[in-house]
């Protein structure tokens, strides 16, 4: 898949005579500064992917500090892309190919490189200062250092400058924000993509405005000179070609997690006939979303940008209290504020959907890195005993149908649903099959416009309650009937105190209050009914589950599926929906004499597991803020296996 080893000093000009090389699948990283424009480049090369018909899965890797120090390593912002011509799960474990803006990208993803890996450096950005700044103490454009890689340095700030010199920009400055561009252009030329799709992308972002039209032209003419430089001074011996996947028929498109996450609230809302309502405070990696929905006005969204996480979380209650769809979202730290409210959505059994886009913690933590932490925290972090259903995509893809279903629940069982999404879903990104909306799930409400008692259940002299509507009178799975106020003849208590079953009237009474929250609880595992068994992959014999969660499922199923192709008798599952799990599960979990879980955190699906099944699973846990490698999981598996 790469050239031999062996680093070269400047480019010299090569013979090449042979066609390119097809291969089934590169993954390579952009890593510069974050000024450099890595995550620009990585999207335009993953949507230019997805067009010529790649599998594709990504994974951007940026730093919390908004603007660290110029060239240090604290302010390396990277791009991976995986593109394949077969079914991918993930962004990749180990480069095939990886650019490099400046010393500090080297310095901090050189490791991820495999030997004989090509590496592509700006070798203008390897002055004394730079070196400095990435703690090097020589060259290692010079030192040796780079012998097991095939280096291929380029001048790019140089040669991106001469390409824009005329373009009409203003300062060297401005000329230098688009040498990501000559880089993505090198890279185009290296595996054969096309420009077309990134010069439209230009032409309809800067093109609509004169004083924009500098930049489009600085940007066209360093992406030409980008390709072009790799075409005429053929730097490499051999061009790289990855044929399009064999993927299913229909029209598809490039989504991350968080985008998904925004079309699934608004296809559901559109299907269930609803207003959505999203409140949120902007926090990393969860403000993608509330910009996404800011931008759907037209499908009749509203969004609030609150002043704080309870603001947020209050105004989503009262959006669904109103006959809404009340959406808030955060990342974990958030979580912990709303907690209060939350419980509100509990006692008064109100739809009410929370997106908790996971990140490292605890506190600030790590603000741009994945983790799955917040587990524990969305099933047991408030007071009293307030169970809610909690949901978690498994893929970028899979967060629209996540999103959809935890309307569908809050809806129909009026509870809160936890959506735990993470970092590592939130910014990656995969084709996804745009569905027939016609042929999406039906959401049906039905608002109660009549009372529903003869009036037998109010004896109680001077309790308030008018006409002769019961706000918990309950259906077969336990559920409350969605009473929109101001319906005549409607009118309810409702609010945080205990209420009496039925009436809704505050009620301190011990058995009433231990008959309430056994009920809430029933209404949550009633959920189970509604939801599919929990699917397991692999021979019926086999000695080994491997189970997880969330965004660890590229990484289960690959490493899983390379162990059953050496005979290892391995099985996988995942867990889509975590409370309540599927009715099977105790069932699936002790079928088998080992079980492994692999999660990124100190091991809480394993705690969950192990508490509620009674079976001896063990963990593989991660906590680092990065993705696992499918080889890690791999190893673990053979070492379980002996």
């Amino acid at each position: 898949m790469t050239p031999p080893a062996g680093a070269t000093a400047e480019p010299t000009p090569t013979p090449r005579t042979a066609p390119p090389q097809e291969v089934e699948a590169i993954t390579i990283r952009f890593a510069g500064d974050s000024g450099d424009g890595m995550q620009l480049a990585g999207t335009q090369f993953t949507n230019t992917s997805a067009l010529i018909g790649n599998d594709i899965a990504t994974f951007p890797d940026f730093p919390a500090e908004i603007r660290a120090p110029v060239g240090t390593l604290a302010g390396v912002s990277g791009f991976q892309v995986h593109f394949s011509s077969q079914d991918i799960h993930t962004p990749g474990d180990v480069l095939d190919a990886l650019v490099v803006m400046n010393p500090a990208a080297l310095k901090t993803n050189l490791k991820d490189l495999q030997p004989g890996g090509i590496l592509v450096v700006n070798s203008d950005s390897f002055e004394d200062n730079d070196l400095k700044k990435a703690k090097y103490t020589s060259n290692p454009l010079t030192d040796g250092s780079l012998a097991g890689y095939k280096v291929i340095r380029v001048p790019i700030s140089k040669l991106n400058r001469e390409a824009v010199k005329e373009a009409g920009l203003s300062s060297p400055k401005e000329q230098d924000r688009c040498k990501n561009f000559f880089a993505l252009g090198l890279v185009y030329w290296m595996y054969e993509r096309p420009l077309e799709p990134t010069l439209k992308w230009m032409k309809d972002k800067f093109g609509k405005k004169a004083e924009m039209l500098p930049v489009l032209e600085a940007n066209t003419r360093s992406l030409k000179a980008g390709y072009n430089y790799g075409e005429t001074v053929e730097i490499m011996p051999v061009q790289y070609k990855v044929g399009k996947a064999k993927i299913a028929p229909g029209r598809y498109r490039k989504i991350t997690g968080n985008e998904a996450i925004s079309l699934g609230l608004v296809a559901a809302a559109k299907a269930a006939n609803k207003t959505l309502v999203y409140s949120g405070y902007p926090i990393t990696p969860a403000s993608g979303v509330l910009e996404q929905l800011a931008d759907m006005r037209r499908w009749g969204v509203k969004t609030l940008q609150a002043e704080d996480e309870i603001a947020a979380c209050g105004v989503a209650i009262g959006a669904s209290f109103g006959g809404a769809i009340g959406v808030t979202g955060t990342s974990g730290p958030g979580i912990c504020l709303k907690s209060e409210a939350i419980n509100l959505a509990v006692m008064t059994e109100l739809p009410l959907i929370i997106v908790d886009v996971q990140r490292g913690g605890p506190s600030t933590g790590l603000p741009t890195k994945t983790e799955q932490a917040d587990l524990l925290q969305a099933m047991f972090g408030r007071n009293g005993e307030s169970p809610v259903c909690i949901l978690a995509p498994q893929s970028p893809v899979d967060c629209f149908d996540m999103a959809y279903e935890s309307v569908r629940i809050a809806t129909q069982f009026m509870c809160p649903v936890f959506l735990l999404s993470d970092g590592y879903l939130a910014n990656g990104s995969e084709p996804w099959k745009i569905p027939d909306v016609e042929k999406l799930p039906k959401i049906e409400i039905k608002h109660p416009t009549e009372p529903n008692s003869d009036g037998t259940q109010f004896h109680e002299v001077g309790d308030g309650v008018q006409g002769k509507y019961l706000p918990y009178k309950r259906d077969q799975y336990l559920s409350r009937p969605w009473a929109i106020p101001g319906t005549p003849g409607l009118e309810h208590r409702i609010g945080g105190i205990e209420k009496q079953d039925v009436t809704g009237n505050i009620n301190y009474e011990p058995a009433n209050h231990e008959h309430m929250t056994h009920t809430r609880a029933k209404k949550i595992e009633n959920i189970a009914h509604t939801i599919p068994d929990l699917e397991v992959n692999g021979p019926a014999d086999a000695d080994l589950l491997v189970i997880g969660w969330g965004g660890t499922y590229g990484s289960i199923r690959a490493a899983v599926e390379r162990c059953q192709r050496k005979g290892r008798k391995v099985a996988w599952a995942h867990l889509r929906y975590l409370n309540p799990m599927p009715k099977n599960t105790e069932a699936v979990l002790k079928r088998f004499k080992k079980v492994l879980v692999p999660e990124l955190n100190s091991g809480q699906l394993l705690w969950l597991l192990r508490a509620k099944y009674l079976v001896p699973a063990e963990g593989l846990n991660k906590v680092q803020g990065r993705p696992f490698l499918v080889s890690e999981i791999e190893a673990a598996v053979d070492a379980k296996l002996g």
